[in-house]
């Protein structure tokens, strides 16, 4: 059996001079950064996603 989970995390977008930044407040110090706003999106799904996996690994020992 092949279970799996979708978790969805609030993300905050901030527009800068430089372009945008994006954190996710309930991951402590997940944050990205990139010109425009659909890179600091995709950007920040891999910072959750490597994020989550140093959790998990962390958890397991």
């Amino acid at each position: 059996m092949n279970l799996r989970w979708e978790t969805r995390y609030r993300v905050a977008l901030q527009e800068s001079e430089e372009g945008f930044s994006v954190w996710v407040p309930g991951l402590p110090g997940c944050a990205s950064q990139a010109t425009t706003e659909g890179e600091a999106l995709a950007n920040i799904a891999d910072a959750v996603r490597e994020y989550l996996e140093v959790e998990r690994q962390q958890s397991v020992g």
